[in-house]
C-alpha cells in the first residue's frame, strides 16, 4: 500500500512538471513555431529529441533558445527568447520535455 502511495505521488509530480512546461512553452510562444509531432515554422519537438538523442545538450539548447539563430534544422531563424519571456526553470522543463518527445 505504501509502495503503491508513493507511485501514485511520483505520477502525479511528473504530470505536473510535465504540465508546467507545457504552460511554459505555450506562453512563450514556442508553439507558435514548433508541434510536438509535425513540423510547423521550426522543427517538430520529435524531431529535435532525435537529433539529439543520448547526447547531454541540455544546457547547449537552452543557450541555442536564449540567443535563437538558424541553420540547425533549415534557413528560417529562430528568435532569441529572453528570461522575461520564459525563465530558467521552465525553459530547462520544456528543453528537457522536448528531449524525451
Amino acid at each position: 500500500m505504501k509502495t503503491l502511495l508513493i507511485a501514485t505521488a511520483l505520477a502525479l509530480a511528473a504530470a505536473g512538471a510535465l504540465a508546467q512546461a507545457d504552460e511554459a512553452m505555450n506562453k512563450a510562444g514556442c508553439l507558435a513555431c514548433h508541434a510536438k509531432d509535425k513540423k510547423l515554422v521550426g522543427p517538430s519537438f520529435k524531431d529535435i529529441a532525435a537529433r539529439y538523442k543520448g547526447q547531454d545538450v541540455v544546457a547547449r539548447l537552452m543557450d541555442k533558445v536564449r540567443q535563437g539563430g538558424s541553420g540547425s534544422f533549415g534557413p528560417i531563424p529562430m528568435a532569441p527568447n529572453p528570461p522575461d519571456k520564459i525563465n530558467d526553470a521552465d525553459l530547462k522543463a520544456a528543453v528537457e520535455q522536448i528531449l524525451k518527445s
